[in-house]
């Protein structure tokens, strides 16, 4: 949640800093949009900052002049207080010698208030990061320096964070970590930090990834990488294989739409040199060494986790006892976990923080780990033993499209190699899968759908097998973009309570493809229409349930393990136009945030 961005440019100019902030900006609201702001130093720090998206910051920065070469910046994404000016970051000292911006949650924050608070420092908001100026101050009125006095504030802070600092009268800024993202730029005529990589790929794609515990200083002329006590950490720069093109919205009305169609290509690099027909292996290198595990366990939350009851199945299929967590209710106290399990967490950002405190978890009891995620160099990719890319380039719409098929297609070939089961036909549909992608992206009736039920008082999704997540994760795309009530479920479980709920006003898509029952899967449609509700069947002609539904939405035929891949993508569209049809913000749905850094 929330996004950060800073930046020293060696040239100085306010006018460069300040655009360098609002871009960064602009490249991380989909982290958080209640509010933003910025703050520019030296000599003085002057502060902006405004609640709603950033068009309103703009607005407060028309006409405006803010000196300085270093500078920071923050959209929020609210957890203590409500959106306004006033618990907007940046925040500051009583007496604006420091601004900050933070991401994360500092658990002690009530008891540093309080202590800060009984000493006569003044609070404006009602926010847990408006210690941390004040700790800084604090420091600052003993006699330490910049640096000394920012490394002992954060050593008071219990939680999560990534913090920045600009100080007035200096060409610093100063950033920590723990348990939350920061991203460091390396570039030709200044230096950056961020949140993430869109907040300044268009200005540099050369990298270094903070761990957790690092200190960083940027200068106009160096960037210093230092651990706790001061020691300085040799890093690795890396380049991104992505630029800013990639992270735009390319002609489409929104991200979303964009990265639904990206899929094609997202399943073709996710698959790029891990399947060789000729030479009939599935190979995953950076899985190599593992051999047929015990047993697994998936971790994951949201779209991840849906992800994640997929991948479970697909072991289970092959002989291995596997089951999915919800990465909040993983406990290895009362989970059963050893040095024969192996945990996989399925994280789009490799930064959930539910995900990563069950990675942890699972560490510290001798575990071995694997991250499934989207994010080169993110905390799961570092810290667990070994990581798989879903290689779905960068998803900046908030409802998850492109990585959740990629996540599908990426856990096919984990249990292929964890398990080292050839299925020819399968390995065949594989190559055939992008195509029949497009197919259904060119095809689909998904608009015409949307029209006909953008009214509709709920929704439903149903579908047995490996259809099962997919009704789920289809119901939750609903949600998320269009505000109305979704449910989805496995298909049998309809008559043990949700039928109560059918009406003439609650369309249910049933998911009817082959290999996942779908005769049974027909007998539950018989029941709902029987109740009135209106059917849309999203099928592969394996059955004659066409001849019940209302609609039909199409696609081709492929290996059963695959079907449900292509009937989401169908889902995806009918959520994308309903809520186009009812206005909604669809690239930034009220209340959510891309990447849950928060517990």
């Amino acid at each position: 949640m929330c996004g950060i961005i800073g930046y020293v440019g060696e040239n100085g100019g306010d006018t460069a800093v300040v655009d360098v902030l609002m871009d960064g900006l602009s490249g991380l609201e989909y982290r958080g949009y209640d509010s933003a702001g910025i703050a520019v130093a030296e000599p003085s720090i002057a502060v902006r900052k405004r609640e709603g998206d950033i068009s309103a910051l703009e607005e407060a920065l028309h006409g405006g002049k803010l000196d300085g070469t270093a500078g920071i910046g923050h959209t929020r994404w609210s957890t203590h207080g409500p959106p306004s000016d006033v618990n907007a970051h940046p925040h500051t000292d009583d007496e604006t010698r420091v601004a900050v911006v933070h991401n994360g949650i500092i658990e002690n924050y009530r008891a540093l208030r309080d202590e800060l608070e009984a000493v006569g420092y003044r609070f404006e908001s009602e926010t847990d990061t408006e210690v941390v100026p004040h700790l800084i101050a604090a420091g600052l009125e003993d006699g330490l320096g910049c640096e000394a006095a920012f490394r002992q504030a954060v050593a008071r802070l219990e939680g999560s964070y990534a913090i920045a600092a600009v100080f007035a009268g200096s060409e610093t800024v100063y950033a920590a970590r723990h348990e939350s993202p920061l991203v460091l730029g390396i570039g030709e005529d200044g230096h950056y930090l961020a949140s993430d990589v869109p907040a300044f790929i268009q200005y540099t794609d050369r990298v270094i990834y903070l761990d957790d515990g690092e200190f960083a200083r940027i200068t106009p002329e160096t960037v210093t990488v230092t651990d706790d006590a001061g020691t300085v950490v040799e890093t690795s720069v890396e380049t991104i294989e992505w630029d800013a093109d990639d992270a735009g919205k390319s002609g489409y009305d929104h991200y979303m739409l964009k990265e639904i169609h990206e899929q094609p290509t997202a399943v073709r690099q996710c698959l790029r040199e891990r399947v060789e027909e000729l030479e009939r292996s599935i190979a995953v290198d950076s899985l190599a060494s593992l051999s047929t595990p015990e047993r697994v366990q998936f971790v994951a939350c949201g779209t991840s986790y849906h992800a994640a009851l997929y991948g479970a199945r697909l072991l289970r299929e092959r002989g291995v006892a596997a089951t999915a967590f919800l990465a909040s209710e993983y406990d290895t106290d009362v989970v059963p976990v050893d040095s024969e399990t192996l945990v996989i967490g399925v994280t789009q950002s490799g930064e959930t923080a539910d995900t990563m405190g069950a990675l942890r978890g699972a560490n510290t009891v001798g575990a071995r780990t694997v991250a499934v995620t989207n994010v080169v160099g993110s905390s799961a990719a570092r810290e667990c033993d070994h990581v798989m890319y879903v290689r779905a380039g960068p998803e900046i719409g908030v409802a998850a499209t492109k990585t959740f098929v990629s996540q599908q297609i990426a856990l096919v070939l984990v249990a292929s190699a964890l398990t080292g089961e050839y299925d020819s036909q399968l390995v065949s549909a594989l190559r055939d899968f992008s195509g029949q992608l497009q197919t259904v992206l060119d095809e689909s009736a998904a608009q015409e759908v949307a029209t006909a039920y953008r009214d509709a008082g709920a929704y439903f999704f149903i579908g047995r097998g490996h259809n099962a997540p997919v009704a789920l994760e289809g119901a939750l795309k609903m949600k998320e973009i269009t505000y109305k009530h979704a449910e989805g479920f496995a298909a049998g479980e309809l008559k043990h309570g949700p039928l109560a709920l059918v009406t003439d006003e609650t369309p249910v898509f049933a998911l009817v493809t082959a290999g996942s029952k779908p005769t049974k899967t027909l007998g539950n449609v018989k029941e709902v229409q029987t109740r009135g509700a209106p059917v849309v069947a999203v099928t592969d002609g394996c059955s004659d349930v066409e001849q019940y539904a209302d609609h039909v939405l199409e696609i081709p035929e492929t290996h059963p393990t695959l079907a449900p891949i292509l009937a989401n993508v169908q889902l995806q569209l009918v959520s994308y136009w309903v809520a186009h049809e009812l206005g909604r913000s669809i690239d930034k749905p009220r209340n959510l945030a891309k990447s849950v850094t928060v517990e």
